[in-house]
């Protein structure tokens, strides 16, 4: 059976400078590639004078994640994403996101420099950020009449469950993540509400 893993507790934010120039590391849970894509677009927005936003995630259990990227934003290849990558891949953490944010301070580090800076900021903020359990969720496709989208949002919110690909047609359907141990429950409330369900292929 599937076990629970760690996921960040929450945003987290620290720097560490190495020769003059600047690192900001940030660290959030991430569940699919569009929260990827806000997170590092506000990096962007919060340092539009920065010279390097690097990142690097992974989205599901660690040592078998679903996905995974890295970027290194300009810096020479393999001296920024891989290295965040690989301190996120050693701290057994899943559904994390770090981007490290550079200000170059006029010294050349050089790319042994730029891996022991980079990892360097990305242990900082993973050591720092706390751990919540991500229970493992089973994943249904569900079919509904608009009428229901509420009360299963609520329903779902209650018992901890995650709604993902709405899509809006003659009917409403989504893709639900439950908790195990609340399978039967949502099955129950499906068919007393005369909602579909199905496992995704």
């Amino acid at each position: 059976m599937a076990k629970d893993y760690p996921i960040p507790a929450g945003f987290l934010e620290c720097e560490t400078e190495v020769k003059k120039s600047r690192f900001i590391a940030r660290v959030a849970p991430v569940a699919n590639r569009d929260e990827v894509r806000g997170y590092v677009d506000q990096a962007h927005a919060d340092h539009p004078d920065a010279r390097h936003v690097c990142w690097a995630y992974q989205v599901g259990r660690p040592g078998a994640a679903a996905e995974a990227a890295m970027n290194d934003d300009g810096e020479p290849s393999g001296t920024a994403g891989k290295p965040i990558l690989n301190v996120i891949q050693h701290k057994d953490m899943g559904d994390v996101l770090v981007i490290v944010i550079r200000y170059f301070g006029g010294i050349k580090l050089g790319a042994g420099g730029l891996v022991r800076a980079y990892a360097g900021a990305a242990e900082s903020v993973l050591s720092q950020v706390g751990r919540v359990v991500q229970p493992v969720l089973e994943g249904l496709e569900i079919e509904m009449g608009f009428a229901e989208e509420q009360p299963v949002r609520h329903w779902c919110q209650q018992h901890g469950c995650q709604i993902d690909e709405v899509n809006y047609g003659a009917a409403v359907t989504a893709r639900v993540g439950v908790p195990e141990e609340a399978l039967s429950l949502f099955k129950a409330f499906c068919d007393a509400h005369k909602i579909r369900y199905s496992d995704p292929d």
